[in-house]
């Protein structure tokens, strides 16, 4: 299981991914990646179609979704939503949603 942040402070996070449909095989395989890269879980929620995790890496999410959509066959759907602007460099900071959509065939 990925951990958890357990203070307000930990609930932030950079990026969404998605995972449809629902699936244990990847879902595993994200949670090993997860872990193993030290990558911190704001929240998990299931969907009736699958699985939303909220990730503390913009970075590592994107490169994910590439090895997702390399071993598993699927299709990637990224988008972005401004979330604020730094007030140091006033450049905007963006969080992204990226969908993970597996074929069909391989369900």
């Amino acid at each position: 299981m990925p951990k958890f942040s357990q203070y307000k402070m930990d609930q932030y996070y950079e990026a969404i991914l998605q995972l449809r449909p629902k699936n244990e095989e990847l879902l595993d395989y994200v949670r090993d990646q997860i872990l193993k890269n030290n990558i911190s879980v704001a929240k998990e929620i299931n969907k009736k179609y699958g699985v939303d995790l909220y990730l503390s890496s913009r970075k590592f999410t994107t490169a994910l979704a590439r090895k997702l959509k390399k071993n598993f066959k699927g299709t990637i759907k990224a988008s972005r939503s401004l979330y604020t602007r730094d007030r140091q460099t006033s450049k905007e900071v963006y969080r992204i949603t990226i969908l993970f959509k597996l074929k069909t065939q391989d369900l």
